[in-house]
């Protein structure tokens, strides 16, 4: 992967030794920001970062605040609460993407960025996706057949959408498959 296609992830972790543990799993795959409170998070976050993997429980911000103020700031990031905080009913009205309960593995955090990460493609697709599909039938509704035979722009648009709806229904799929296996290994642990 060329490291200017790198993703961003911000870790907001107050214990220090936890912080440089989850930055070593993800540098090699990831352009990793630190921050070791909810001011330092406030302060590193900005429209680059892709993930944040955010502690609820820090002094001073606590991170509910942090992912408030990166809600109400309109950023595109993915935000998952890695905490160990057991989930109660208030998580309801959160605003972030997924939770996990600490301690978490490599492979779990590592996982849970890659899954993120999907998230927000497929989030993309399916934006560029309707923008296309109701551009299409404007023109189909206010153009004649045989102008519409003839524009090379309206056949490369409808190339375009046949690409992002395999596209769509190949990261759809691998969405459901990760779901799937994802909650078979939490059925096994259990």
């Amino acid at each position: 992967m060329d490291h200017g296609d790198d993703p961003t992830v911000l870790i907001a972790e107050d214990e220090p030794d936890l912080a440089d543990l989850y930055t070593a799993w993800l540098e090699e795959d990831c352009r990793v920001r630190t921050a070791y409170n909810g001011s330092q998070a406030l302060d590193a976050i900005d429209e680059s970062v892709d993930v944040v993997l955010l502690d609820r429980r820090m002094p001073g911000l606590s991170g509910d605040k942090v992912l408030n103020t990166i809600r109400d700031r309109k950023l595109g990031c993915r935000v998952a609460m890695v905490t160990a905080v057991e989930p109660d009913f208030d998580i309801i009205e959160m605003g972030f993407d997924d939770y996990l309960v600490k301690p978490v593995s490599r492979e779990k955090l590592r996982s849970l960025v890659d899954q993120l990460l999907l998230r927000s493609e497929y989030d993309g697709m399916l934006q560029e996706f309707y923008a296309l599909a109701s551009k299409k039938a404007i023109l189909d509704k206010q153009k004649p057949e045989y102008e519409l035979r003839a524009s090379e722009e309206y056949r490369r648009l409808k190339d375009r959408l046949a690409v992002l709806r395999a596209d769509i229904d190949d990261t759809m799929a691998e969405l459901s498959d990760r779901d799937a296996y994802t909650q078979a290994s939490q059925d096994i642990a259990r």
